[in-house]
């Protein structure tokens, strides 16, 4: 899952501040987030909700 794929990555920068590389594949990965999150939102809001709240991802 992409939230899994993203939480491992910024575990890996934190430990690896100057892989510039991993951090532009990083904030890739949160903007593609961001728009299936927002598709969802529009599509159905309900399942929006308890996707956010059981990935445990602020919005």
């Amino acid at each position: 899952m992409l939230t899994d794929r993203i939480n491992t990555l910024s575990k890996h920068l934190q430990k690896n501040k100057k892989d510039y590389s991993s951090r532009r594949g990083l904030l890739r990965m949160i903007g593609q987030r961001k728009r299936l999150l927002a598709y969802l939102m529009k599509k159905d809001a309900e399942r929006y909700r308890e996707l956010i709240k059981k990935l445990g991802i602020r919005r």
